[in-house]
């Protein structure tokens, strides 16, 4: 009892509720007299029936009050954090609409939620990640300096220490800048232009700083395809992305190797086949050859792990796509298709 008299206060203070409860007995009042003037042995008749009907209006005013309460509520638990709540029902009306459209909000909600956890996450492995590869060159040219302030030191082993400490920062400048490249790629920064691209020019580009450590190692590279092959892309990105492949190719391939460049075009895309006959990447690797700071278990000490990660986001961002496969006879090859758009 002493709910339900709580709840018929709390409605009263409902202003609209007043005006409906005043109008209602206005009507009471109003079709009482003129049923009086009309019809006297009628009136108590016609004040019972309007009351009732009165009765009743508030009554369906009341369950409304009480299931906006129960929304009022849900929302309360969905500010909270409790996204699996399901309000919807199967009756039609307002309420039931409203209720739906909530649940979708919720579930968008529930998302976001899941998005920006996994970005947390993720955020806290890279920053992980990334000090676990700063701190090794650092260390090592703390250790390098130390002994480099050595006066009875070589003068030999003082070059070699000074030429290890200046490979190092150009490790970590590498780095710096490839993170940077990726962070701006990931944040939506970069506007890749559409511009033609020759793929010929493409690869000559992309290779052009190679061919030194190539040559140094004693490889060989053969590029073959169609002057004429084009597709629609940034050239300044689209190198950037096939030079880390290629350097991949020529640091996992032993001298003397080839490693063998071949494009062609379709009418639905073009693509580009990098490959060489190096020692492959094992099958458990190639799932994860993509993901930033993954070493396969073919890796040398001083990878890093980001040059194919950041391939892959160049090329996706651009609309295309990038497979890697390891040969049945010996290496590795990786398909690179960039769609053309359809008008």
């Amino acid at each position: 009892m002493e709910l339900d008299i709580k709840g018929v206060v709390n409605l009263l203070r409902n202003k609209e509720i007043k005006m409906h409860i005043i109008f209602m007995v206005l009507v009471l009042i109003i079709g009482t007299s003129i049923n009086y003037y009309i019809n006297k042995t009628s009136v108590l008749i016609t004040f019972i029936c309007i009351l009732c009907v009165v009765l009743i209006s508030l009554a369906f005013t009341r369950l409304r009050y009480i299931k906006i309460a129960e929304l009022s509520q849900y929302l309360k638990r969905i500010s909270s954090g409790e996204y699996s709540l399901d309000i919807r029902d199967n009756d039609e009306g307002e309420l039931s609409i409203l209720k739906s459209e909530i649940y979708k909000v919720t579930v968008t909600l529930a998302e976001q939620a899941k998005m920006l956890k996994n970005d947390k996450r993720f955020l806290a492995d890279s920053i992980s990640n990334i000090s676990h590869q700063l701190k090794t060159p650092i260390t090592s040219m703390f250790v390098m300096t130390d002994l480099i302030r050595d006066e009875n030191l070589p003068q030999d082993k003082r070059i070699e220490f000074t030429q290890n400490i200046h490979s190092q920062l150009e490790r970590l400048q590498w780095l710096v800048s490839s993170l940077l490249k990726l962070s701006k790629i990931d944040a939506g920064t970069i506007e890749f232009k559409k511009e033609k691209v020759e793929v010929k020019n493409l690869i000559d580009r992309s290779t052009e700083h190679l061919l030194i450590p190539m040559e140094i190692k004693g490889q060989s590279l053969e590029i073959n395809g169609d002057e004429n092959v084009s597709f629609i892309g940034d050239l300044y990105w689209s190198s950037e992305a096939i030079a880390n492949i290629v350097k991949n190719c020529v640091e996992h391939t032993p001298e003397g190797g080839i490693l063998l460049i071949s494009f062609s075009e379709t009418s639905i895309f073009t693509m580009i086949e990098i490959s060489d006959n190096g020692e492959g990447i094992h099958k458990e690797d190639l799932p994860y050859i993509f993901n930033r700071f993954y070493k396969g278990k073919n890796a040398h000490n001083d990878s890093i792990g980001i040059g194919l990660a950041m391939s892959k986001s160049i090329i996706e961002s651009q609309g295309g796509s990038i497979e890697v496969s390891t040969r049945d006879i010996k290496g590795t090859l990786f398909k690179i298709k960039f769609y053309k758009s359809i008008v």
